[in-house]
């Protein structure tokens, strides 16, 4: 081989090698750009199929003491209701009250023109001293004959003949006295005073008017409402838990009067009265109780929500209402696992629904958390996180996950 021949096989070696470095490189090169492409297309892809977390709020499981109580639907009712009437006939001369008024027992009310009934007494007096003054005349006399009968002055048969006419004029006497005490008591009707202590409503008869004690409307109907009373009414099965209340606390049970919203607490009073009778026809027992009212916030004819407080749950298991859910299994909730980051759907039992809290029986422990807000787009196992305070849970947050896609 000539030395151009090896110089020539010497350049085409050292082309061939520098190709093969440049080959090299490319391929390292493009392994390189589709290895940092590839680990960002799948996160990408996995970031897509992955569900996104549902915003929510959660509560706490609390264990606390919760009244147990019956709720039914009662009306308002006087203590006592009194139409007032006249119970002599005349003129109403004068009221003495005016309409609205609250009125004490005793207290004079209206008047009737009494001047009738005050001759009446008068010629009933005069009747008696009349009738008095004979029988003194006739008691004399019977003396005259008892002297006379020992002086044999006088017959056996004069003597009682006197002795018959004393017996009958004292007789006589006293229907005398007792047709006084009729005047009396017809004249003090035409003072008309109140029978109870109440409030009165509208005047019924004006004065100038002539009433009479067969009138059946009355002149003016007298309430009491301090205290006042309410009519209620529980299922049958109320009766037994009622009674063993009462067995077991040996004190009459509280009630709670509320608005028909139940927004506001009207009065608390005392259980006065189980009715001695179920009324077949509704299935129901009637209860009354009696309620202090001093600030009027009951009113005769008010309807109102009652709660008859029978006893204490100690130490109940309890959670927000909105918290529970309805489902073809029965009552559940959604429980927060302990990730922190997926929920389960929970079944549980309950014992009562009220004012917004939910006693369980069954199903959850104090240490576990429920979602209160954001349950529409939750199933078991979804992926969830907390809202912040002061922001809307799932409802917001799901509107601008949707904007954010449409983007």
């Amino acid at each position: 081989m000539t030395r151009t021949d090896v110089a020539m096989n010497t350049t085409f070696a050292r082309h061939r090698t520098t190709w093969s470095l440049v080959a090299i490189a490319i391929a390292a090169l493009g392994a390189g750009l589709w290895s940092i492409e590839r680990p960002a297309n799948a996160a990408d892809k996995n970031r897509k199929q992955a569900p996104a977390a549902v915003t929510v709020t959660l509560a706490p499981v609390k264990v606390q003491d919760m009244p147990i109580f019956r709720t039914g639907i009662g009306t308002v009712t006087p203590t006592y209701s009194v139409t007032v009437k006249t119970r002599v006939d005349g003129e109403l001369q004068s009221v003495g009250f005016k309409e609205g008024d609250d009125v004490k027992k005793g207290q004079v009310i209206a008047r009737i023109d009494p001047r009738t009934f005050q001759a009446q007494l008068l010629q009933a007096q005069a009747t008696q001293a009349k009738d008095e003054a004979t029988l003194a005349n006739a008691r004399v006399d019977l003396v005259r004959y008892e002297t006379l009968i020992k002086q044999d002055a006088a017959t056996q048969q004069q003597l009682d003949t006197q002795a018959a006419l004393v017996n009958q004029l004292a007789a006589t006497v006293k229907a005398d006295a007792a047709a006084v005490k009729y005047a009396q008591v017809q004249l003090d009707y035409t003072t008309i005073v109140a029978p109870i202590s109440g409030r009165v409503g509208t005047r019924l008869v004006d004065p100038g008017n002539i009433v009479h004690a067969a009138d059946t409307t009355g002149l003016v109907v007298i309430n009491q409402i301090d205290p006042i009373s309410v009519l209620f009414t529980l299922p049958e099965d109320a009766v037994q838990d009622t009674n063993r209340a009462v067995a077991k606390t040996h004190q009459p049970l509280f009630i709670k009067a509320f608005s028909r919203d139940n927004s506001e607490l009207l009065g608390a009073g005392t259980l006065t009265v189980v009715n001695n009778q179920i009324d077949t026809a509704s299935g129901t027992v009637q209860m009354k109780g009696s309620f202090p009212n001093a600030q009027h916030n009951l009113w005769p004819g008010q309807f109102v929500n009652v709660r008859l407080i029978l006893g204490t749950y100690a130490k109940a298991i309890t959670i927000p209402a909105t918290a529970v859910q309805r489902g073809q299994n029965g009552t559940f909730a959604f429980v927060l696992d302990p990730d922190g980051q997926t929920v389960r759907t929970q079944i549980i039992a309950l014992t009562q629904i009220e004012d917004g809290v939910a006693i369980v029986s069954l199903g959850l422990s104090a240490t576990d958390k429920v979602v209160t807000d954001g349950t529409y787009q939750l199933q078991s196992g979804s992926h969830v996180q907390v809202a912040r305070p002061g922001s809307a849970a799932s409802g917001a947050a799901g509107a601008s996950s949707s904007a954010g896609d449409k983007k």
